[in-house]
């Protein structure tokens, strides 16, 4: 088992952080927030990879021949579709904050009034 993929992961994972932290216009911070996403990406399928096996297809295989883990796909595919609805909404936001406030910046934002 190799374990590049976990650092690649952590590394995603910690360049993202940086990013949304040290961010100083929100369209940045959604594209860093797409990176922490992406890093569970690899995390997830890393996780379920086996060395030596195949895809889950049992059609024509003998049984006992080992294969990929077809739950963890499952999840990494919802991870995506999830990460693209909330990449989506939160730059349809962005925009409608541009739109009304003139304004990217999240520290020159005013705060909402009572």
């Amino acid at each position: 088992m190799s374990l590049l993929p976990y650092f690649i992961a952590a590394w995603l994972l910690l360049i993202g952080l940086y990013g949304i932290v040290t961010s100083k216009n929100l369209i940045h911070l959604i594209v860093c927030l797409a990176v922490v996403q992406s890093s569970t990406y690899v995390l997830l399928l890393s996780a379920g990879y086996r060395t030596g096996a195949s895809a889950p297809i049992f059609a024509e295989r003998p049984p006992g021949t080992p294969a990929v883990d077809p739950i963890v796909q499952a999840l990494v595919l919802t991870d995506i579709v999830v990460g693209a609805t909330v990449t989506a909404l939160l730059l349809a936001l962005a925009v409608q904050v541009f739109k009304r406030r003139g304004t990217l910046d999240p520290a020159r934002l005013r705060p909402l009034r009572d």
